[in-house]
Protein backbone atom coordinates (compact mmCIF):
# COMPACT_ATOMS: atom_id res chain seq x y z
CA UNK A 1 0.00 0.00 0.00
CA UNK A 2 1.48 3.45 -0.82
CA UNK A 3 1.51 5.95 1.72
CA UNK A 4 0.12 9.21 1.55
CA UNK A 5 1.87 12.23 -0.56
CA UNK A 6 4.14 13.76 2.25
CA UNK A 7 3.54 17.40 -0.20
CA UNK A 8 -0.65 16.59 0.77
CA UNK A 9 -0.20 16.19 4.10
CA UNK A 10 2.55 19.13 4.72
CA UNK A 11 -0.71 20.60 2.98
CA UNK A 12 -3.23 20.47 5.30
CA UNK A 13 -0.99 20.60 8.22
CA UNK A 14 -0.15 23.80 6.72
CA UNK A 15 -3.69 25.03 6.36
CA UNK A 16 -4.44 23.74 9.90
CA UNK A 17 -2.14 25.53 11.39
CA UNK A 18 -3.80 28.44 10.71
CA UNK A 19 -6.61 27.76 12.25
CA UNK A 20 -8.50 24.94 9.79
CA UNK A 21 -11.71 23.48 10.79
CA UNK A 22 -11.60 20.12 9.61
CA UNK A 23 -15.21 19.66 9.38
CA UNK A 24 -15.31 22.80 7.62
CA UNK A 25 -12.15 22.12 5.30
CA UNK A 26 -14.59 18.91 3.94
CA UNK A 27 -17.60 20.50 3.78
CA UNK A 28 -16.06 23.50 0.93
CA UNK A 29 -14.10 20.32 -0.75
CA UNK A 30 -17.57 18.10 -0.68
CA UNK A 31 -19.44 21.33 -2.12
CA UNK A 32 -17.62 20.79 -5.60
CA UNK A 33 -17.84 17.38 -6.16
CA UNK A 34 -21.75 17.99 -5.10
CA UNK A 35 -21.99 21.05 -8.04
CA UNK A 36 -20.08 18.59 -10.46
CA UNK A 37 -22.74 15.82 -10.02
CA UNK A 38 -26.11 18.03 -9.56
CA UNK A 39 -26.37 17.60 -12.93
CA UNK A 40 -27.32 13.91 -13.11
CA UNK A 41 -30.52 14.59 -11.02
CA UNK A 42 -31.64 16.75 -13.84
CA UNK A 43 -31.13 14.45 -16.47
CA UNK A 44 -32.97 11.40 -14.50
CA UNK A 45 -35.89 9.54 -16.45
CA UNK A 46 -37.46 7.94 -13.63
CA UNK A 47 -40.16 10.36 -12.03
CA UNK A 48 -40.75 8.37 -8.77
CA UNK A 49 -36.92 7.72 -7.84
CA UNK A 50 -36.42 11.59 -8.65
CA UNK A 51 -39.28 12.70 -6.55
CA UNK A 52 -38.04 9.99 -3.21
CA UNK A 53 -34.33 11.26 -3.64
CA UNK A 54 -34.30 14.62 -3.91
CA UNK A 55 -35.21 15.22 -0.24
CA UNK A 56 -32.72 13.00 1.03
CA UNK A 57 -30.63 14.95 -1.11
CA UNK A 58 -31.59 18.30 -0.43
CA UNK A 59 -31.29 17.53 3.63
CA UNK A 60 -27.48 16.17 2.70
CA UNK A 61 -26.81 19.26 1.15
CA UNK A 62 -28.18 20.96 3.89
CA UNK A 63 -25.90 19.18 6.54
CA UNK A 64 -22.81 20.25 4.95
CA UNK A 65 -24.13 23.45 4.83
CA UNK A 66 -24.85 23.96 8.58
CA UNK A 67 -21.26 23.64 8.49
CA UNK A 68 -20.01 25.84 6.21
CA UNK A 69 -22.71 28.20 6.03
CA UNK A 70 -21.04 30.95 3.68
CA UNK A 71 -19.97 28.40 1.02
CA UNK A 72 -21.85 29.72 -2.14
CA UNK A 73 -22.06 26.58 -4.12
CA UNK A 74 -23.91 24.83 -0.74
CA UNK A 75 -26.30 28.36 -1.09
CA UNK A 76 -26.98 27.72 -4.12
CA UNK A 77 -27.85 24.00 -4.57
CA UNK A 78 -30.29 24.85 -1.91
CA UNK A 79 -31.97 27.41 -3.33
CA UNK A 80 -32.49 25.99 -6.66
CA UNK A 81 -33.45 22.59 -5.07
CA UNK A 82 -35.83 23.98 -2.94
CA UNK A 83 -37.46 25.69 -5.66
CA UNK A 84 -37.34 22.94 -8.58
CA UNK A 85 -38.38 20.41 -5.86
CA UNK A 86 -41.84 22.51 -4.62
CA UNK A 87 -42.42 23.81 -8.30
CA UNK A 88 -41.83 19.32 -9.68
CA UNK A 89 -42.83 17.31 -7.26
CA UNK A 90 -45.20 18.98 -4.05
CA UNK A 91 -46.70 21.08 -6.53
CA UNK A 92 -47.81 17.67 -8.28
CA UNK A 93 -49.23 16.17 -4.94
CA UNK A 94 -51.20 19.53 -4.83
CA UNK A 95 -52.65 18.71 -8.40
CA UNK A 96 -53.54 15.07 -7.23
CA UNK A 97 -55.46 16.09 -4.01
CA UNK A 98 -57.35 18.92 -5.89
CA UNK A 99 -58.82 16.07 -8.35
CA UNK A 100 -59.70 13.71 -5.79
CA UNK A 101 -61.91 16.35 -4.16
CA UNK A 102 -59.58 15.66 -1.05
CA UNK A 103 -59.46 19.09 0.80
CA UNK A 104 -57.35 17.89 3.36
CA UNK A 105 -54.55 17.00 1.84
CA UNK A 106 -54.83 19.96 -0.64
CA UNK A 107 -54.39 22.00 2.27
CA UNK A 108 -51.61 19.64 3.83
CA UNK A 109 -49.34 19.77 0.74
CA UNK A 110 -50.54 23.60 -0.33
CA UNK A 111 -48.43 24.10 3.43
CA UNK A 112 -45.47 22.01 2.51
CA UNK A 113 -45.25 23.32 -1.16
CA UNK A 114 -45.17 27.09 0.51
CA UNK A 115 -42.24 25.94 2.79
CA UNK A 116 -40.20 24.73 0.24
CA UNK A 117 -40.59 28.17 -1.64
CA UNK A 118 -39.56 29.74 1.80
CA UNK A 119 -36.97 27.85 1.96
CA UNK A 120 -35.67 28.71 -1.34
CA UNK A 121 -36.19 32.68 -0.87
CA UNK A 122 -34.67 32.31 2.23
CA UNK A 123 -31.30 30.91 1.00
CA UNK A 124 -31.31 32.97 -2.16
CA UNK A 125 -31.69 35.94 0.37
CA UNK A 126 -28.20 34.71 1.39
CA UNK A 127 -26.64 35.36 -1.26
CA UNK A 128 -28.14 38.34 -2.18
CA UNK A 129 -27.76 39.97 1.36
CA UNK A 130 -30.02 41.25 4.40
CA UNK A 131 -30.80 45.11 3.38
CA UNK A 132 -32.13 43.24 -0.03
CA UNK A 133 -34.82 40.87 2.18
CA UNK A 134 -35.52 43.73 4.32
CA UNK A 135 -36.31 46.67 0.70
CA UNK A 136 -37.82 44.08 -1.29
CA UNK A 137 -40.83 43.29 1.66
CA UNK A 138 -40.88 47.71 1.38
CA UNK A 139 -42.84 49.87 0.02
CA UNK A 140 -43.31 50.25 -3.88
CA UNK A 141 -40.56 53.12 -3.70
CA UNK A 142 -38.42 50.64 -1.74
CA UNK A 143 -38.63 47.86 -4.35
CA UNK A 144 -38.25 50.17 -7.36
CA UNK A 145 -35.17 51.72 -5.99
CA UNK A 146 -33.46 48.74 -4.81
CA UNK A 147 -34.19 46.64 -8.28
CA UNK A 148 -32.49 50.02 -9.86
CA UNK A 149 -29.20 49.01 -8.42
CA UNK A 150 -29.80 44.52 -9.33
CA UNK A 151 -27.07 43.75 -11.95
CA UNK A 152 -26.13 40.95 -13.42
CA UNK A 153 -24.46 39.65 -10.18
CA UNK A 154 -27.39 39.59 -8.60
CA UNK A 155 -29.52 37.99 -11.70
CA UNK A 156 -30.04 34.22 -10.50
CA UNK A 157 -30.78 34.67 -6.82
CA UNK A 158 -33.14 37.53 -7.37
CA UNK A 159 -34.60 35.16 -9.96
CA UNK A 160 -35.40 32.53 -7.63
CA UNK A 161 -36.35 35.31 -5.13
CA UNK A 162 -39.15 36.06 -7.73
CA UNK A 163 -40.12 32.37 -8.19
CA UNK A 164 -40.42 31.50 -4.77
CA UNK A 165 -43.00 34.86 -4.08
CA UNK A 166 -44.91 34.02 -7.00
CA UNK A 167 -45.22 30.60 -6.07
CA UNK A 168 -46.09 30.76 -2.46
CA UNK A 169 -49.13 33.19 -3.39
CA UNK A 170 -49.97 30.34 -6.08
CA UNK A 171 -50.80 28.50 -2.71
CA UNK A 172 -52.30 30.99 -0.29
CA UNK A 173 -54.39 32.95 -3.04
CA UNK A 174 -56.94 33.21 0.41
CA UNK A 175 -53.90 35.59 2.56
CA UNK A 176 -53.93 38.76 1.45
CA UNK A 177 -50.61 39.15 3.09
CA UNK A 178 -49.48 37.00 0.65
CA UNK A 179 -51.27 37.78 -2.34
CA UNK A 180 -50.05 41.57 -1.75
CA UNK A 181 -46.70 41.23 -2.80
CA UNK A 182 -47.93 39.80 -6.26
CA UNK A 183 -46.74 43.14 -7.76
CA UNK A 184 -43.66 43.14 -6.23
CA UNK A 185 -42.77 39.48 -7.27
CA UNK A 186 -43.78 40.60 -11.31
CA UNK A 187 -41.08 43.66 -10.87
CA UNK A 188 -38.39 41.55 -9.36
CA UNK A 189 -39.03 38.81 -12.41
CA UNK A 190 -39.21 42.01 -14.72
CA UNK A 191 -35.80 43.31 -13.78
CA UNK A 192 -34.22 39.81 -14.71
CA UNK A 193 -35.40 39.85 -18.01
CA UNK A 194 -34.05 43.63 -17.98
CA UNK A 195 -30.95 42.70 -16.81
CA UNK A 196 -31.18 39.42 -19.48
CA UNK A 197 -31.67 41.94 -22.34
CA UNK A 198 -29.08 44.28 -21.74
CA UNK A 199 -25.89 41.58 -20.09
CA UNK A 200 -27.16 38.48 -22.26
CA UNK A 201 -29.32 35.16 -21.33
CA UNK A 202 -27.18 32.74 -18.99
CA UNK A 203 -25.52 30.32 -20.96
CA UNK A 204 -28.06 27.47 -18.64
CA UNK A 205 -31.08 27.91 -21.50
CA UNK A 206 -33.23 26.41 -18.70
CA UNK A 207 -31.87 29.29 -16.65
CA UNK A 208 -32.78 31.96 -19.63
CA UNK A 209 -36.17 30.54 -19.74
CA UNK A 210 -37.33 30.43 -16.34
CA UNK A 211 -38.52 34.30 -15.15
CA UNK A 212 -40.44 34.24 -18.51
CA UNK A 213 -42.54 30.79 -17.34
CA UNK A 214 -42.99 32.26 -14.30
CA UNK A 215 -44.28 35.79 -15.59
CA UNK A 216 -46.60 34.06 -18.19
CA UNK A 217 -47.60 32.02 -15.05
CA UNK A 218 -48.50 34.87 -13.05
CA UNK A 219 -50.24 36.42 -16.09
CA UNK A 220 -52.62 33.74 -16.00
CA UNK A 221 -53.19 33.11 -12.30
CA UNK A 222 -56.28 35.04 -12.48
CA UNK A 223 -59.39 34.75 -14.86
CA UNK A 224 -59.86 37.46 -17.79
CA UNK A 225 -62.64 39.04 -15.57
CA UNK A 226 -60.51 39.28 -12.56
CA UNK A 227 -57.25 40.85 -14.30
CA UNK A 228 -55.73 37.79 -15.86
CA UNK A 229 -53.51 38.72 -19.03
CA UNK A 230 -53.47 35.30 -21.23
CA UNK A 231 -52.47 37.51 -24.42
CA UNK A 232 -49.18 38.81 -22.41
CA UNK A 233 -48.55 35.37 -20.41
CA UNK A 234 -48.64 33.55 -24.04
CA UNK A 235 -45.48 36.22 -25.25
CA UNK A 236 -43.93 35.02 -22.32
CA UNK A 237 -44.39 31.56 -22.65
CA UNK A 238 -43.10 31.95 -26.30
CA UNK A 239 -40.13 33.34 -25.47
CA UNK A 240 -39.37 30.69 -22.77
CA UNK A 241 -39.86 28.16 -25.75
CA UNK A 242 -38.04 30.11 -28.47
CA UNK A 243 -34.76 30.21 -25.61
CA UNK A 244 -34.79 26.54 -24.93
CA UNK A 245 -35.74 25.90 -28.65
CA UNK A 246 -38.75 23.90 -27.89
CA UNK A 247 -37.08 21.66 -26.17
CA UNK A 248 -38.00 22.66 -22.42
CA UNK A 249 -41.55 21.02 -22.56
CA UNK A 250 -42.82 22.78 -19.72
CA UNK A 251 -43.17 25.58 -21.16
CA UNK A 252 -45.86 24.45 -23.64
CA UNK A 253 -46.84 22.34 -21.27
CA UNK A 254 -48.45 25.51 -18.83
CA UNK A 255 -49.07 27.81 -22.22
CA UNK A 256 -51.66 24.96 -23.36
CA UNK A 257 -53.03 24.58 -19.79
CA UNK A 258 -53.65 28.06 -18.92
CA UNK A 259 -53.32 30.72 -21.87
CA UNK A 260 -55.47 27.95 -24.00
CA UNK A 261 -57.60 27.36 -21.11
CA UNK A 262 -57.86 31.17 -19.97
CA UNK A 263 -58.92 31.97 -23.76
CA UNK A 264 -61.61 29.03 -23.95
CA UNK A 265 -59.61 27.57 -26.73
CA UNK A 266 -60.03 24.02 -26.45
CA UNK A 267 -58.33 23.27 -29.71
CA UNK A 268 -55.31 24.81 -28.59
CA UNK A 269 -55.37 23.12 -25.03
CA UNK A 270 -55.76 19.85 -26.70
CA UNK A 271 -53.53 20.06 -29.43
CA UNK A 272 -50.95 21.46 -27.28
CA UNK A 273 -51.12 18.84 -24.94
CA UNK A 274 -50.77 16.34 -27.18
CA UNK A 275 -47.56 18.03 -28.67
CA UNK A 276 -46.30 17.40 -26.08
CA UNK A 277 -46.62 14.03 -25.34
CA UNK A 278 -45.91 13.37 -28.91
CA UNK A 279 -42.31 14.47 -28.26
CA UNK A 280 -39.51 12.23 -26.71
CA UNK A 281 -38.47 13.51 -23.12
CA UNK A 282 -34.88 13.08 -24.20
CA UNK A 283 -34.91 15.63 -26.41
CA UNK A 284 -33.15 17.70 -23.94
CA UNK A 285 -30.83 14.99 -21.95
CA UNK A 286 -29.84 17.52 -19.74
CA UNK A 287 -33.33 18.58 -18.38
CA UNK A 288 -34.44 14.82 -19.27
CA UNK A 289 -36.78 15.07 -15.22
CA UNK A 290 -38.49 18.32 -16.25
CA UNK A 291 -39.57 16.76 -19.60
CA UNK A 292 -40.88 13.79 -17.79
CA UNK A 293 -42.69 15.92 -15.22
CA UNK A 294 -44.16 17.94 -18.55
CA UNK A 295 -45.35 14.71 -19.78
CA UNK A 296 -47.09 13.74 -16.57
CA UNK A 297 -48.49 16.53 -16.24
CA UNK A 298 -49.60 17.07 -19.79
CA UNK A 299 -51.54 13.76 -19.72
CA UNK A 300 -53.23 14.82 -16.34
CA UNK A 301 -54.43 18.17 -17.78
CA UNK A 302 -55.78 15.95 -21.15
CA UNK A 303 -57.75 13.68 -18.89
CA UNK A 304 -59.20 16.46 -17.37
CA UNK A 305 -60.25 18.24 -20.65
CA UNK A 306 -64.06 17.29 -20.66
CA UNK A 307 -64.00 19.25 -17.22
CA UNK A 308 -62.15 21.99 -17.79
CA UNK A 309 -64.25 22.77 -21.20
CA UNK A 310 -68.00 21.27 -20.35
Amino acid sequence: MRSPSWAVVFAVVAVCATGCDVEKFAANSTSKVLKRANPSLKMESDYELASRALPGTLKTVEGFWVVSPDNTILIDLLTEGYCQYGTGFVEDEVEQAVIRKDLDAVDYHSARATKMFVRCMNYAFKRLGKKWQEELFGSNEQVEKILAKAGKGHRTPLMWVGIAILSSINFNKDRPEMTGYLESAVAILERVVAIDEKSGPPKDKALAALPYIALGRASTGLDKALGGNPDKADKYFAKAIELTEGKFLLAQVFRARWVAFRNKDRKAFHDGLVKVLETDPSIWPEQRLANEIAHRRALRYLKQEEELFP
